[in-house]
């Protein structure tokens, strides 16, 4: 079996967010698949099966620790790896936990996905969460999966220093704080951090499902579809998003880190 490393939303190596990308021969059980994401240590590795006869591949997505439902940096890795290795061209479809996710090649070697729009609900903020944060969230929802705070600032977001040990607590898969971009343009119009300890996922590097809300939430705040975001981690990463109707379109770039073959 062949397995990648790829470098998602980055058109840099050693910038983005990481993910391993395994095409699979034959199907596989899910402890085989944790074991593997066990052993590759990114926050996410995607597994994609041909199922043949036309049917949409199929897509799966492991942290460290868990299965998850909805992965976006590890979709883009894995279209990427189709589209580079001449797999595949043009528009992919993934069944997944998530239902079916379609990908397709835009200009300038930007990777589209469409994924569900979930724009959070207001909820008040949870005592443990304002204490794990250390600061006082300027508005707080709850997502499908995960709670979205705004902060106050750019600056807010760069330099929070969570108790991620204290997160755990929450009935989330994470949070994700933002802020509006100190300087809003067409070059980047938001910016966010995520933050998955129950997931197994301290930090996050750039989270391509967490656009799922972040793109509707602030394409309702700053009145257009088409937005910029980016994601204030160490590594760093562009997301842009598009919103259009009940769905959202993410994209972005990816580069190949390295390539091989799986001995198993």
């Amino acid at each position: 079996m062949r397995i990648f490393t790829v470098d998602s939303f980055t058109d840099q190596a050693f910038k983005g967010n990481p993910a391993a990308v395994c095409l699979l021969d034959s199907p596989r059980s899910g402890e085989w698949m944790q074991a593997l994401a066990s052993e590759m240590r990114h926050s996410e590795t995607a597994f994609v099966l041909e199922q043949g006869g036309g049917a949409p591949r199929s897509l799966r997505w492991f942290t460290p620790a868990v299965e998850v439902a909805l992965c976006g940096h590890a979709t883009l890795a894995s279209a990427h790896v189709l589209y580079s290795t001449g797999a595949a061209s043009g528009s992919i479809e993934f069944s997944t936990k998530s239902g079916i996710l379609t990908t397709d090649q835009l200009d300038h070697g930007r990777i589209s996905m469409d994924f569900p729009s979930y724009l959070p609900t207001e909820i008040s903020p949870p005592a443990t969460l304002v204490k794990a944060l250390g600061v006082s969230p300027a508005w707080v929802g709850m997502g499908r999966m995960d709670i979205l705070v705004e902060l106050e600032s750019e600056e807010a977001v760069r330099t929070l220093t969570p108790d991620i040990g204290a997160l755990t607590a929450l009935e989330a898969r994470a949070v994700c704080v933002t802020a509006r971009a100190s300087a809003p343009s067409g070059d980047v119009d938001y910016v966010s951090r995520f933050f998955a300890p129950n997931a197994g996922v301290p930090e996050d590097p750039v989270t391509g499902s967490a656009h799922c809300m972040l793109g509707p939430y602030w394409s309702a705040k700053l009145g257009r579809d088409a937005l910029v975001g980016a994601q204030l981690s160490e590594r760093g990463g562009i997301v842009h998003t598009t919103l259009r109707g009940d769905r959202v379109e993410i994209s972005g770039t990816a580069v190949t880190i390295w390539s091989g073959t799986l001995h198993v």
